[in-house]
């Protein structure tokens, strides 16, 4: 497999093929069916990427701070995890321990992501594999402090990233989109999964 290689980030460029990301897509709109994407909050405001999740847990973010919850802020249970996003974590990610979340983020034209670590999860021994879908995302790769040097690089459609070793508390982030950059959408827009393992 032909991948990028920064520091513990591994990206795995066209990893999915078109009819695979497709099939994900339909399976992901299952899944928002029972589980609408929600805006989260911090104590800033609101984000500009809209989330939700599949699996035992997902990921909430509103005024009294950052955790997990096996609930979506409707009250209901977080629906299972796809086969086809699973088989992706079964072929990538190596890992020992299934993921326990998808966390599912939607990104408009003009959202973003600011520099973050995954940090909220209690075993980081586990990678984190991040799943690109519709238009290009610009990715930008750090180091465990915030102000170290950073490394950009253009994710496109059906794109894999791996965060192992270093990179799993490492800085990182989407800086823009490329709107028009992918047919995936045909309103444009980037969906991205992320699947970890939370205990």
């Amino acid at each position: 497999m032909d991948r990028i290689s920064h520091q513990g980030f591994e990206i795995f460029p066209a990893a999915l093929d078109r009819t695979t990301q497709e099939r994900v897509v339909a399976d992901v709109r299952k899944v928002l069916e029972q589980a609408p994407l929600f805006r989260p909050r911090t104590r800033r405001g609101p984000m500009s990427v809209r989330m939700s999740a599949a699996g035992r847990f997902g990921w909430i973010s509103d005024t009294k701070g950052y955790r997990y919850e096996e609930t979506h802020p409707n009250g209901t249970a977080w629906p299972a995890i796809p086969d086809s996003i699973m088989a992706l974590w079964d072929t990538y990610a190596d890992s020992p321990r299934p993921p326990e979340c998808c966390l599912i983020n939607w990104y408009a034209e003009d959202a973003r992501m600011g520099l973050h670590q995954d940090v909220d999860e209690q075993d980081y021994d586990c990678p984190v594999l991040s799943v690109s879908l519709g238009d290009d995302a610009l990715f930008r790769m750090g180091g465990e402090n915030r102000r170290d040097p950073t490394r950009s690089v253009w994710l496109a459609s059906g794109d894999l990233v791996l965060l192992t070793g270093p990179s799993r508390r490492a800085f990182h982030g989407i800086d823009r989109l490329r709107p028009g950059t992918s047919t995936l959408f045909p309103d444009g827009g980037r969906l991205n999964l992320t699947l970890r393992v939370v205990t």
